[in-house]
């Protein structure tokens, strides 16, 4: 399982909300490229990196904090907040994400979103599937919709996608521990069996499903582990490392016993 660390953007700073509540904003460094290096110091390959005045304005707003950040260090970073347009998404790749994450843009104009997995590959384009009791909610989860969490995954699972972002926003930022429950639902909704034929006609039965990200919630260490066990190709954690929770050193071994 991927160890993601993130770092959410208010006005070039790093900053955490809870439950996507800007109102509970908490500063927790001015240099975001700081942070990104600290991680990297401790073997961490991955970044989540999000644009929250982005999300709030409707476009990409902090797209030279991602420049910065990817060009001074080697991190993949999957970048989102406010991706609403192609203009916008050319300037994420240009800037140097590796992947994009479309939330509201793919419940609100699934045209466009559609057309992002079609020109840029299913290993570009993630899912955002932020979700409130179960129902997918967008802008910044300002708002909810009417959307059902599972069909709405199942649904782009069947155009092709193959990365998902899942965050439970009411644990997000809480440290209340992630929704495993959710996260095995979805993963037991979204699994398929191939069936493989070899050249002398053996058939061989394959289980194919989507690469859930899990996120929001984490709050020990000891999560981790069950996280993999429920079959979670990655997990993001954000607030359990800035209070100390969870340390990069514990991470960085996790990573060396997993590698």
């Amino acid at each position: 399982m991927r160890v993601i660390p993130a770092i959410d953007i208010i006005e070039g700073k790093c900053v955490r909300l809870s439950k996507g509540d800007y109102s509970t904003k908490k500063v927790y460094n001015e240099d975001p490229l700081e942070v990104a290096k600290e991680f990297e110091a401790h073997g961490i390959q991955y970044l989540h990196l999000v644009d929250l005045d982005g999300a709030k304005s409707k476009h990409i707003v902090n797209h030279k904090v991602l420049e910065n950040i990817a060009s001074k260090t080697n991190l993949k970073i999957d970048f989102g907040g406010g991706l609403k347009t192609n203009e916008d998404l050319h300037i994420a790749f240009e800037s140097g994400a590796q992947q994009i994450t479309g939330g509201s843009i793919a419940v609100k104009d699934k045209e466009t979103f559609l057309g992002w997995l079609e020109t840029y590959g299913p290993e570009k384009i993630i899912l955002g599937a932020d979700a409130n009791n179960e129902k997918v909610a967008v802008s910044g989860w300002q708002e909810e919709s009417d959307k059902d969490l599972v069909p709405f995954v199942q649904a782009y699972q069947k155009k092709g996608i193959k990365y998902v972002i899942c965050t439970d926003i009411s644990k997000d930022g809480m440290l209340e521990g992630p929704s495993f429950e959710l996260y095995r639902k979805i993963l037991s909704k979204t699994m398929t069996w191939k069936t493989l034929v070899s050249g002398s006609g053996v058939e061989d039965k394959q289980v194919i499903g989507i690469n859930l990200i899990a996120s929001g919630g984490i709050s020990t260490f000891d999560e981790l582990p069950k996280l993999a066990e429920i079959g979670c190709e990655g997990v993001i954690i954000g607030k359990a490392i800035y209070e100390n929770r969870i340390s990069l050193k514990q991470l960085e071994n996790y990573m060396l016993e997993n590698g």
